[in-house]
């Protein structure tokens, strides 16, 4: 018989590609596996996927309540629901995890997707910051297992416990490449979530010095989302921009290939968005399109190694607008930007990166 996984999220699970990436690859290696997420009131109907999966249905949508309520629940699941191996990913789904593990005597893996205690959500909010940090420190050291998505992160956790982290990047699927085009779409693209800190108010600016670009938006958001459009009813940019939703990443792929450029224009506003290695970018690559990006380090590591876009050296409108026109323009360039995401996209690919699982799963 398999080998079962259980790998719990807080997210419902309609746009979480690391664990479906994850889940599709213990399957290769053998295991039985099941996702384990929440269902929320306007949460998307899953398509057929190749494992089980359970999304908890929740009173609370958001707050401390929700966090409290999923961990009763989650806890309560998983000590019912045996398995070999219990993955938490992020440290919101680590102590159920934790507890249910030691109880079966199973393998607790620890997958960290962001510097978890340094979100700007976090940043002004001192109390739960504290509980965080003070959970962080107590089941941290106790786990033996742990990864994260990139080598900035790893190297803050392997000093702060003494602890080995692997670096498992977020990275997609090696998709069908796309021909460039001489005669690519006026379309630039920001997928992600809408929320503050992601550049999206500086994107909506510029499009104000810009004449024949659309802007488009693919993502969820909350309260923030009607921040951006009144900034954009403000900038009289209605015509210029279209939001998407959110939308499934099994139908995200054929959207982002309809792009001319990617933007990924991350802040400083906290430390984990600073260390941020944003799946989009990966995304952005594999699709075959170049990128306009924030001069963060682990962004900078890739777009200047791999020469693969342009940095947004000053965050000003007026300097993205330039950086995109210039893109536009320059047609020569635009295509051996192409070219070597073409190149980069057979390297920063799943089926390269998910060779590191075999140690977390079967060492």
């Amino acid at each position: 018989m398999a080998l079962r996984v259980i790998l719990s999220v807080t997210n419902d699970l309609t746009n979480d590609q690391r664990v479906h990436k994850v889940a599709l690859s213990l399957i290769q290696l053998g295991f039985s596996v099941e996702l384990v997420g929440r269902l929320r009131k306007k949460s998307l109907p899953l398509q057929s996927r190749p494992y089980s999966y359970h999304r908890i249905l929740m009173w609370f949508d958001t707050g401390k309540l929700f966090y409290l309520e999923f961990t009763i629940r989650l806890f309560w699941y998983l000590l019912f629901h045996r398995a070999d191996v219990y993955t938490a990913n992020d440290l919101d789904t680590l102590l159920p995890n934790f507890l249910v593990a030691r109880w079966h005597k199973s393998r607790l893996i620890y997958d960290t997707h962001e510097y978890f205690t340094e979100v700007p959500e976090l940043a002004n909010r001192r109390w739960t910051r504290s509980a965080w940090l003070w959970l962080e420190r107590l089941l941290f050291p106790r786990v033996q297992y742990i990864s994260t998505v990139n080598e900035s992160i790893a190297d803050i956790y392997a000093r702060k416990y003494n602890k080995e982290i692997v670096v498992i990047r977020n990275v997609p699927l090696s998709k069908t490449q796309r021909t460039p085009d001489s005669k690519p779409s006026n379309v630039v693209i920001y997928q992600g979530n809408v929320k503050l800190g992601r550049g999206i108010e500086l994107m909506v600016k510029s499009m104000r010095y810009l004449e024949n670009v659309q802007l488009w938006i693919i993502g969820g958001g909350t309260d923030y989302l009607d921040t951006v459009k009144n900034l954009i009813h403000h900038e009289g940019v209605e015509d210029k921009i279209r939001f998407w939703g959110l939308i499934p990443f099994e139908n995200l792929y054929p959207i982002t290939c309809q792009a001319r450029i990617g933007l990924t224009l991350e802040d400083k506003s906290g430390l984990n968005t600073e260390l941020s290695l944003p799946n989009k970018l990966f995304d952005y690559i594999q699709a075959g399109i170049p990128v306009i990006a924030s001069d963060l380090p682990e962004i900078r590591k890739i777009v200047d190694h791999y020469e693969i876009g342009l940095i947004l050296k000053e965050r000003d409108p007026k300097e993205l607008a330039n950086l995109i026109q210039f893109l536009f323009n320059d047609n020569a360039e635009y295509q051996r930007l192409c070219r070597n995401t073409q190149k980069a996209a057979q390297i920063l690919n799943w089926e390269n990166e998910q060779q590191k699982l075999e140690f977390l799963y079967c060492h």
